[in-house]
Order: structure tokens, then sequence, then C-alpha cells
């Protein structure tokens, strides 16, 4: 269950503003269609989404559950975000071999490298399923009960849904329970990394430019997706071929200019766009200032390693990143959240809602919806601050915690399934460990381990603290755990886990770092996790009434788009600078002079690789450049999240223009109120993707595959220039 969700309400928008909005594409149809074109859109919204033939859907698959990808090639060339495949690219990597220092590129199929696990999930086909799902449920029964009854119907129109053998079908919930929608896909699970800048490149200005505007990052990498001699999904195989796409993307070499149309289709992870305004309070107040205490303190300690120590720097790269994202996006929004005044127009919008429930007589049905969000939220802030505490801590930060975790599960799974279910989940977690361990260091670990337990004593409520926090002396704790605990390397914690069940219980029981995880992990699920999953039980139940409010009480014109949930979405707008402040105007397009003037030689964040130094000084840029300059980055007013990176930018007849990978730090709070002053997603110019592939790389073998067109100047295609 979801804790947040945020009011926006559009009780009087004019029909053409550009006020962001997460579409599903099958349902573009009418206003959406009309409002797209209005931007400048050449395309029809069949052009978008189209079930019987081939349609810009079936060129944008989910890559790795996580980010975007688009194919771009008739032979399944993929193209994402450089930080979406990172883990990818560090796993190839050595001291020998350092692909996220010095790059990759396959020349041949042959040097294509594979990665197990990596998926890329095709959407089939959409359809509405809500009669199903909520069949049988009514206002009468209990939340807990309405949640069976619907997880129940749920699971029978998967079964009973029409698909292919290899195909899979998913329900997902949109307007927080008033909607589900049945989806029909295809995942492909041989996925190989065919190209890679080095990270100078794909991950310039790193954590310092992240969230930052103006940019200049090169964050792409090119992956393949490979099928069957059916062109159907299959497990890696040498036998495999390269998969032929229903659609691939062709690309323009025109470039973009102010007020150009701009399309951003994929897989936005989680919004919450409709939270009354005491749970924003709650967000700027009590969740995000706890959060960001607590990744202050883990990434100062991890920087300071990775700057001393070249392998420290391999083995926990990816780790900073995934940590530092989040870190710096909750800071600003919580700036854009304050400067916007977000509570106070979310206060306004509530009591512009409660005079319309008044006035078409519905006080019964929902005149009580703000007053228990009041209650709730109020009687749920302490338990939600514990829980972020416990998350934070135990689960994404202290890897020693988080392993002690694992062994915490284990051992709730022999208690309620038996030695054989032991027996399975251990060997499993076995495996899985060895991966884990590669990347550890003990030294940094117990830094982190010894500066966050302090901050979790200090933090979280007496009341649901273990009763050894209470006067806790953190250092020694340290040093007892990291000197005797077994999880501090993969040898240790291997040996711990042979014998039978009851000796492994035994052997977990007398290890010091087991023992803190365990009453921590009770006093948890003893002293908040009831309470807060009931608290939340509670609200989800308000928010789909409430959501139900919204789309019975607002004007037909109002546009009420559902929160992201993973699932397929149309974003539109257009390319936009924006004023962040008193006197200061962002352009909206950067170009490779920025990365020159960011230059600092030897830095980890600012260097520059020699050949594209050259590349620059000689303007040796191809077919790629625009009156001599080298475009970078542009941004947009595109409504864009976390799951759009990597998303295609498209231009208005359909093509490729760029790569979504970021936002901007000041309108980082458009997942929780869209302002369209401040809110601006940022994308890779597709020409310096090309750029760096033809003229950096040299990888021709890859630009030979594409379609490169020219839409502007009205040419079809457009050879590329030696």
């Amino acid at each position: 269950m979801k804790l947040f969700r945020l009011l926006f309400i559009f009780l009087s928008v004019p029909l053409f503003a550009q006020q962001g909005g997460m579409w599903i594409p099958s349902l573009l149809e009418g206003m959406n269609e009309t409002e797209m074109t209005n931007l400048g859109m050449k395309m029809t919204a069949k052009d978008i989404y189209d079930v019987n033939n081939a349609s810009l859907k079936d060129a944008v698959p989910h890559f790795n559950g996580g980010c975007t990808s688009e194919v771009i090639s008739n032979k399944g060339l993929l193209l994402t975000n450089h930080h979406c495949g990172y883990s990818q690219i560090q796993s190839h990597s050595s001291l020998e071999n350092d692909y996220l220092e010095d790059g990759f590129w396959a020349m041949s199929l042959k040097e294509e490298l594979p990665n197990p696990g990596v998926t890329a999930t095709f959407i089939v086909k959409i359809e509405d399923v809500t009669t199903k799902v909520l069949a049988g449920v009514t206002a009468a029964m209990s939340e807990a009960d309405k949640q069976k009854k619907i997880e129940e119907n749920i699971a029978a129109t998967v079964q009973t849904s029409p698909k292919e053998t290899w195909q899979e079908n998913r329900i997902r919930t949109f307007y927080e329970g008033n909607q589900y929608m049945l989806f029909v896909v295809e995942t492909f699970k041989d996925i190989r990394l065919v190209g890679a800048p080095p990270s100078s490149i794909g991950k310039f200005g790193s954590d310092t430019d992240n969230w930052i505007w103006p940019r200049h990052t090169g964050d792409f990498a090119l992956f393949r997706i490979y099928a069957d001699k059916n062109n159907r999904p299959a497990a890696y195989s040498e036998d495999n071929v390269p998969y032929t796409p229903k659609h691939f993307l062709p690309i323009s070499l025109d470039g973009v200019a102010e007020n150009d149309f701009t399309l951003v289709f994929g897989y936005p992870g989680t919004t919450d766009e409709y939270l009354p305004s005491i749970a924003i309070e709650q967000v700027i107040n009590t969740v995000n200032p706890a959060r960001i205490a607590i990744r202050d303190a883990a990434l100062a300690i991890q920087d300071k390693y990775m700057r001393a120590d070249p392998q420290i720097k391999i083995q926990y790269a990816s780790k900073f990143a995934r940590i530092a994202n989040y870190w710096k996006k909750w800071k600003g929004e919580t700036l854009g959240l304050t400067k916007s005044n977000a509570v106070g127009i979310k206060k306004q919008q509530e009591k512009e809602l409660t005079a319309q429930i008044n006035k078409k007589g519905k006080q019964q049905e929902f005149g009580q919806l703000l007053p228990k969000f009041e209650a709730y939220y109020t009687e749920i802030e302490p338990y939600t601050l514990a829980r972020e505490y416990f998350l934070e801590t135990v689960l994404r930060n202290v890897e020693l915690l988080r392993t002690g975790y694992q062994m915490y599960q284990l051992k709730q799974v022999y208690e309620n399934r038996g030695a054989q279910s032991f027996d399975d989940r251990r060997n499993n977690l076995v495996e899985r460990l060895e991966g884990q361990y590669k990347d550890y260091s003990k030294q940094v670990d117990k830094e982190v381990f010894e500066a966050l337990i302090a901050l979790y004593a200090e933090g979280v409520q007496e009341q649901f603290l273990p009763a050894s926090f209470k006067n806790l002396n953190a250092q020694q704790l340290t040093n007892d755990v990291y000197s005797n605990s077994a999880f501090v390397d993969y040898a240790s914690v291997k040996k711990l886990l042979e014998g039978d069940a009851e000796e492994v219980i035994a052997k977990l029981n007398n290890d010091p770092g087991f023992k803190v995880v365990q009453e921590m992990a009770d006093a948890y699920f003893e002293k908040v996790a009831p309470k807060y999953e009931a608290l939340d039980l509670n609200i989800s139940g308000l928010q789909r009434d409430y959501m139900k409010a919204l789309l019975e009480l607002s004007p037909k014109d109002a546009r009420i788009f559902p929160n992201a949930n993973s699932t397929l979405r149309v974003t539109y707008g257009k390319v936009a600078g924006y004023s962040p402040a008193d006197a200061i105007y962002y352009e909206p397009v950067t170009h490779l002079e920025g990365v020159m003037q960011k230059y600092v030689p030897g830095d980890y964040e600012f260097d520059v690789p020699q050949k594209l130094i050259d590349l620059y000084e000689a303007k040796d840029y191809g077919q790629y450049a625009e009156n001599g300059k080298m475009a970078v980055n542009f941004i947009g007013t595109n409504h864009t999240t976390g799951g759009n990176s990597g998303s295609p930018a498209i231009d208005a007849h359909g093509n490729l223009i760029g790569l979504n990978f970021d936002r901007v730090w000041e309108g980082t709070m458009s997942d929780f109120y869209y302002d369209p002053a401040l809110s601006r997603n940022i994308m890779v110019d597709i020409r310096y993707v090309l750029f760096i592939v033809d003229k950096y790389a040299g990888a021709t073998n890859l630009i030979d595959e594409l379609k490169l067109v020219h839409p502007k100047k009205g040419k079809k295609n457009s050879k590329k220039k030696k």
C-alpha cells in the first residue's frame, strides 16, 4: 500500500493549458489527441497506440523492470540511459577491463555481452477490466474484505483472459482503485550489452550535476534484444538471433528548437498527484528530512573511501549513484514544494472541493473525507517516521544489516514453513550473497553502520526502539559486530549457512550481527508495522473515495490523469527554457562548449576524455552539428518521474530526437505537484548520442543500422557522411 497520494485538482483549467499529465496510451483519442495536435503534433492517436497495426508502443519496452528503452533498428538495437545499464556495465568491468572508465563498444554481434536476468518487456494490448475486478465489491464491506475480493477477482481475470503461451497477463490499478486495466505483455530475456561511453561522458557531472540544469551529460547505453528462431522470447542461447521488432524509431538529425512539440513515452514509476495537504506537510517537515539526514551520513563516508581507493570506487560506484540519486531528489523536492506553496495551493483546492461537495448535496458520501484524512495522517505520522528509519537503515544503506535481514527472513521461513522451504531459501540466498559480497568493503560498511545506528537510536521514538538501544554506545556495538559477526565476508557467511536448519538457526542466534538485526526487526514488526499498516489501509480506502469525488465533481474538461504505477504512459509538451529565480533564465539547449567549461582534469565528476577534447578543438562533429555547434542536452515541459529514465523523446512526426534522463532540481516536486513554470525534464540530444557512437567510438557498424531522417528539411533519409 502507498502512504502518500497528492491532491491535484483542476476545478477550472483551460483545455489546452500545459499542466502536465501521464496518460494511458490506449485512451488518447479525444481531449489528449486534440491537445497534442494544438501543441504541434502531426501524428494521430493510433500512430502512438494501435493493437492491430505497428505503432510507437511497439518500439518502447520496459527495460529490466525499472527504466524505459527504445528500439532503434530492425535488428533489435536498444537505446536506454547509461545509468539504467550502469550495473550491467559495472558487472563486466574489472581493473584490467574497466568499461566504466574506458567505455565499451561491440564492433560485431559476437562481441556483444550477455546479461543474465536483464529483461525487455513490450506491451501487446491494454484492456479495461474494471467491471470484472470490482464485481461483488460493496460499500458495506470493510477495507480488508474489499481488498480480499478484489485480489480474488484479479487472480481470476488474469487466469482467464486470452493470451499467447509466451505472453503474460498483468492487471494494474488506476485512479486509486477506481479503474483496473489488463496489460498483455511479452518479456525478452536475452539482452546483450552493445555499447556504452566512458563514465566521463555517460555520467559527466556525476552527483554534483544530478538533477541540475544546465546539464552536459551523454547519459546513454546500447543493448540488443535477442530472440529465438521464431522471433519470440527465449532464455540466453548462442543460437538466439537479433530480434526483429514490429516497429523501430527513425532518428531525426534536425535537432530541436524552443516550442517544438515533444512526446515522451515510457514507464513512470510512482507519482502521488492527489495527496491531501496534510500529507504534503508531512513530506516536507518529517519524512524527507529524516531520509536526507540518513543518506547524508552514508554518502559522506562512501565518497571518502571511493576518492581514496580505485577498487572501492568500482565496487561502490553503482551503490553510491543509487543512494545519491534520491537523496538529492528529496532535497530538491522539498525546495520545490516549499517554493511553489504546494501546501497552500492544496488547502485552497480542498476548500473548493468542499464547496462542490456541498453544492451537489454529496455531504453524506464525501463530506467526511478531509476531516478523516486529518485524523489518520496525524495518527500515522510517528509510525511513518519509524518506518522510514527502519527502511533506510536496515534495508537500504547498511549492507551488513541488509544481509542480516535476509537471515532474519530465512529464520522466519523455517519457523513458518518448515525445513524444506528453509533449504530452498537458504540455497538461493547462498548464491545471491556471492554477488553482493563481490562489491562489499567491510571497512566502508563498518563506518556507515556506526553513523547510521547512532542516527537510528536518536531519531526513532523511544517507544519503537529495541530495549538495548535506549542507552546505546554506537562505537562499542560497531566494534563488537564487525569483529565477531560472520556477515563481514562471504566465506564466513557461507560457512554459517552450512548444516541443517536447526544448526544454522543456532549459529545465527549466536551471531552479534544477527542479534542486532533481530532486535531491530522484532521491535519494528511488533511496535510499528501493525499500526502503520492498519492506518495506511484506512488512508488507502479514503484515497479511493477521494479520487471518486474528484472524478465525479470536477468539470468535464478537467485534466485528471492517473498516478504513475510503472505502466506505459504518454506525456507531451514542448521544448522550453525556464526561470528558476529572479533575473535568471535558462536556455533550453546546452552544447559541447559547456562540457569544456566544466572540465576539471583528473576529477572523477568533470574529467573529459582526450579524444573528446580533440574532436571539440577540431570541431569534428560530422553531420551531427548545427551551426557549427554540437548540442548535448535539452529540456522540455514533459511530466516525467523515475522510470522515465531512458524514455524516447519523440518529435511531432514520430521520430527520435532525444533520450530522457533527469529532471531539473527546482521541479522534482512534480511527483506531488506539477508546476508548469518550474517542471522540466532533461534529455540527451540524439545527435550527441550519434556523435559519440560515430566520431568518438568509431562504431560505424551501429550507425549503419539506423534510419536517419530530416523531417524539418523534408528529406526521408540521410546517408552517413564519412
